[in-house]
């Protein structure tokens, strides 16, 4: 369940340095926010903590992990997004998430068994979209980092984006998540057709921005407002 503070600050001590903090936190996000209907529980828990994880805040983490738990995503789950955040959020940040995740998974007897195989048969790839992603970054990465394009191949995009851990859809929903974090407004509309490709609604894809917003500062939320309506508008315009 959401609480109104959920790093380790009582009530008592947000209000004594900020009763309007307090109340905007009571009001607003627990009373308002998380209720909204365009992202499910479940779903605006993977939004936040991919955020969190993304802005490496370990200490707010802990608890939306826990809420992440309560509302439905699975221990396996939550280890592939730290997996896969190492790679668009950094290594570093992931190892703090890991920090953090090793001891929610004790207390909650989460085993090996329950966690992905390092090495699984991965998911049927789409070897047209592959062939076009690869042909636009070897033209525009490869004269200047051919580093970069070899490991965006693999193992990013033949490995990573395959494993069957997390559905597509909610791969891409924790990589936008964390490219609006992060400010990395130029990132997002790839990421945004694909998530859409894979089953992101338009109602959907604004409400990551609401949520984004508190978890990640209005600047953010606001400087992927004219990218995610781009994508909006074109995909509303192919199917009109």
């Amino acid at each position: 369940m959401l609480k109104n503070n959920p790093s380790n600050l009582s009530v008592a001590d947000i209000q004594f340095v900020s009763p309007a903090l307090a109340r905007f936190s009571h009001e607003v996000i627990t009373d308002d926010l998380w209720k909204r209907d365009e992202l499910s529980q479940r779903d605006r828990s993977i939004v936040t903590v991919a955020i969190l994880i993304a802005r490496n805040q370990p200490t707010e983490l802990k608890h939306f992990i826990e809420v992440a738990l309560d509302s439905g995503v699975t221990p396996a789950e939550v280890s592939e997004i730290i997996t896969h955040l190492a790679f668009y959020s950094g290594w570093p940040n992931a190892m703090s998430a890991i920090a953090v995740t090793k001891d929610i998974f004790q207390q909650r007897g989460v085993s090996a068994e329950q966690l992905p195989e390092a090495l699984p048969t991965l998911l049927p790839l789409n070897q047209e979209a592959e062939k076009q992603r690869a042909e636009t970054v070897e033209k525009n990465v490869g004269p200047i980092s051919p580093g970069l394009v070899k490991f965006t191949a693999d193992p990013l995009f033949l490995d990573l984006w395959q494993r069957p851990a997390l559905k597509p859809r909610d791969r891409s929903l924790v990589t936008v998540s964390a490219l609006i974090a992060s400010g990395q407004s130029a990132q997002i509309s790839y990421h945004l057709n694909r998530a859409m490709d894979n089953g992101l609604t338009s109602a959907e894809a604004g409400e990551i921005v609401t949520q984004a917003a508190f978890y990640a500062g209005w600047p953010n939320a606001f400087s992927a407002v004219p990218v995610v309506g781009e994508v909006l508008r074109a995909r509303l315009s192919k199917e009109g």
